[in-house]
This record gives C-alpha cells, sequence and structure tokens, in this order.
C-alpha cells in the first residue's frame, strides 16, 4: 500500500484492496487511514525511509541465514527447546549462542539460572528477607527468555501459560514474565542435558496440585455471591 502511495495511486478502494491477511479484516479502519491528501515532498521523504526499511530487512534476513548455517549441526537440540512453548526459532538460536549446548559446565539448573540472573535474588538482613532483585546477567539472554515468557502466556492450555496468569493476578505481569523466564531456562537446561524431550504439565496443574485451596477459593468467591455450598465427591453422588 505505501509502494503504490509513493507510485501515486490516491484511490482508497484500489489501496485498501492491496491488504494481506489479518488486514484485510480491517477495511473500514484502513480507508479511514489511508483517506487524505499525499503531496510530492511527502512521497520523497516517504520512499528512502521504506528502501531503508527494506535493507535492513534484506540484512537481518541475511544475517539469519548465517546463523541457520552455523547452527546446522545443532538442529536436534534446536528442535528441542522449540518445542517449549513460547520458544521459536529465533529464542532457540540465542539460547543456544548464549549458554551453549554442553550443560556439564552447570552442576545443576540452579546455577544456570544464577549465572544467567534469571532467579530471585537472595538479600537478608538480621533475619528479615529484603529486595529480592534478580542479578546482573546476559543481557541478550535475558531479553529472549522474557520474550518466550510473554509469548507463553498467550498460549492455551499450557503449564507456562498457566504458572504466569497464576503469579500475575498477585504480583503482576513483570514478575510473572521473570518466574516463566526462570521455568523455561531450567526446562532449557534438562532438555539439552538430559537430550530428552518436552512433555507439558498441562493448564490444570496448579489446580490439580492445590485442590483444596482451589475448592476454598471458589467456595469463598460463591458464598459472598449469595450461596450455600455443599461439596459432593463425584463417585460419592453417582453412588
Amino acid at each position: 500500500m505505501l509502494d503504490a502511495v509513493i507510485a501515486g495511486n490516491t484511490d482508497v478502494e484500489a489501496l485498501v484492496d492491496l491488504a494481506h491477511g489479518r488486514m484485510r479484516k480491517k477495511r473500514s479502519a484502513l480507508q479511514h487511514a489511508l483517506t487524505g491528501t499525499i503531496g510530492a515532498h511527502q512521497r520523497f521523504i516517504l520512499k528512502p525511509q521504506l528502501e531503508h526499511i527494506d535493507s535492513l530487512d534484506t540484512a537481518i534476513e541475511q544475517c539469519g541465514e548465517e546463523i541457520r548455517q552455523r547452527l546446522d549441526d545443532q538442529g536436534d537440540q534446536i528442535k528441542r527447546l522449540c518445542s517449549i512453548p513460547g520458544v521459536g526459532q529465533r529464542v532457540a538460536e540465542t539460547l543456544l549462542a548464549e549458554i551453549g549446548a554442553d550443560m556439564s559446565r552447570f552442576p545443576s539448573a540452579k546455577h544456570l539460572a544464577s549465572w544467567a540472573g534469571v532467579c530471585p535474588g537472595n538479600h537478608e538482613s538480621g533475619g528479615k528477607r529484603k529486595s529480592g532483585k534478580t542479578r546482573k546477567g546476559s543481557r541478550w539472554l535475558r531479553e529472549a527468555l522474557v520474550e518466550a515468557a510473554r509469548a507463553a502466556a498467550r498460549t492455551k492450555n499450557t503449564y507456562l501459560a498457566a504458572q504466569y496468569h497464576r503469579i500475575a493476578a498477585r504480583r503482576g505481569g513483570n514478575r510473572a514474565a521473570m518466574a516463566v523466564a526462570h521455568t523455561i531456562l531450567v526446562i532449557t537446561y534438562h532438555l539439552l542435558g538430559e537430550q530428552t524431550t518436552y512433555e507439558d504439565l498441562g493448564a490444570t496443574y496448579f489446580d490439580i496440585l492445590n485442590q483444596e485451596r482451589v475448592q476454598r477459593r471458589l467456595v469463598k468467591r460463591l458464598e459472598a455471591m449469595g450461596y450455600q455450598v455443599s461439596l459432593e465427591p463425584v463417585a460419592l453422588a453417582k453412588a
């Protein structure tokens, strides 16, 4: 659409017809956005900006291809990492670049998380726990893990999404993202170190783990709405 605008096309309907994918569902918004006057000087400024973006896209693709070639012998490891919800090709490549594929250098997953700076700080004084701020680690590794954590939070019926929303409800999105990032790194340690495959625990893992707590919370909510609640196991009810 922008290329057509630069070429001098001012027909809004024709410009909107150039939309692809999800943008086609936003026809009215596109019509509103494309309605206006574009002068020659604006086309002159817009053209080199798009050319610059295209050159950056080309450079990124060339860099990505070089990375894929250099990691060609680690295809199995990348495949394992990509099985983690939220982890895509680029994040998997970043993980391997930052921590390597040999986990024997880290005595445990806790040592790896501490080295990476994604585990809570341990600051106590006089028996009182103070700031739990994480220590500094690899900036690139942290960013990749947090990106993966936020992507995992948007997945459906997964353990990581359940973990994120459970923590976010109490402590906010940023802390939840860091907690999930820590979990992803621990999973990475075991996948690479044990050469195993990822098996998701499921979205109901925490509910099953703390059934009594979930029962009390739901009963309390119903009682607050004015209901009298009595619980009976399904097996007894059918009998």
